[in-house]
């Protein structure tokens, strides 16, 4: 089974000011693992490739005004989407949010995008999220923690009921070596982020994932609270300059081949590509 590790420091979370840019969190980035390979019938695996995923989890939190009483003073969501709000349901499956023990049934799941649930309340406290993930993506989920902020920063004065307190963090979980079909399926979606396959290189025809057609219309553009969402595209735009990175790794390696049988030394073992099926 694959598991979780950091690959940098803590992830960071950043209070919105009106659409305001946040800076590029790390990443969350699964262990390579053989076991997936042994599984009968499983997808063949590429070697030495990474898919990239953005994704963006927080909360807004209006205050109720003259409608706040003592046990609910403010409305708030708690979300998991897209960094460009491109929907996450080619990747992610469901979302468990785990809230307070004080709420009636603490633990919510959401089965389909948008992943987000709205309740009112008077507190702040942390909420665990956790990402499951579709069968040819992986067997692992993903555990965030982020806390409820429902007062601003700044509390002079009353609080106003127009503009929300929004919290949201940035990150990208990558998959490294994924499954051909995984690949396939979502080597042309805008919610994730692919390396340019090479000249030539085939992938096949992919296995649909049930019930994913179906589903209603999952990204976030049009969301009610859109307008106050962070803007995360500068980091974005970072993910794709290391998708290229990725591709420039992949010409050296095919470069060094071809200098190595002119020099009529032996070939690298490894494909021109840098590609490899295991």
């Amino acid at each position: 089974m694959s598991h979780l590790t950091i690959s940098a420091r803590k992830q960071g979370e950043y209070q919105s000011d009106d659409g305001a840019s946040a800076p590029k969190q790390p990443r969350l980035k699964f262990g390579k693992s053989a076991e997936d390979t042994d599984k009968k019938g499983a997808s063949r695996r590429l070697k030495d490739v990474e898919i990239c995923v953005p994704i963006v989890y927080g909360t807004i939190a209006f205050y109720l005004g003259r409608k706040a009483s003592e046990s609910q003073s403010h409305k708030w969501t708690v979300y998991v989407r897209g960094a460009t709000n491109e929907d996450l349901g080619v990747v992610i499956k469901r979302v468990v949010f785990q809230l307070h023990p004080s709420f009636n049934n603490p633990t919510r799941v959401v089965e389909s995008p948008p992943f987000e649930l709205s309740e009112c309340g008077w507190g702040e406290f942390e909420i665990a999220i956790s990402l499951f993930f579709h069968s040819d993506v992986c067997d692992k989920q993903v555990d965030l923690y982020h806390h409820l902020k429902l007062y601003p920063e700044d509390e002079s004065g009353p609080q106003s009921t127009k503009k929300p307190v929004v919290m949201e963090a940035y990150n990208e979980i990558v998959f490294p070596d994924p499954s051909e079909n995984f690949l396939a399926r979502v080597q042309n979606h805008p919610a994730v982020i692919v390396p340019r396959l090479p000249a030539g290189f085939n992938l096949p025809d992919p296995v649909p994932i049930e019930n994913l057609h179906e589903r209603e219309k999952g990204d976030t553009k049009d969301h009610p609270h859109s307008q106050w969402f962070m803007n995360f595209s500068e980091a974005d735009e970072l993910l794709k300059l290391a998708a290229a990175r990725q591709q420039v790794q992949a010409h050296i390696i095919k470069l060094r081949r071809q200098l190595s049988m002119m020099d009529g030394l032996p070939q690298l073992s490894k494909p021109p590509t840098g590609y490899e099926f295991t």
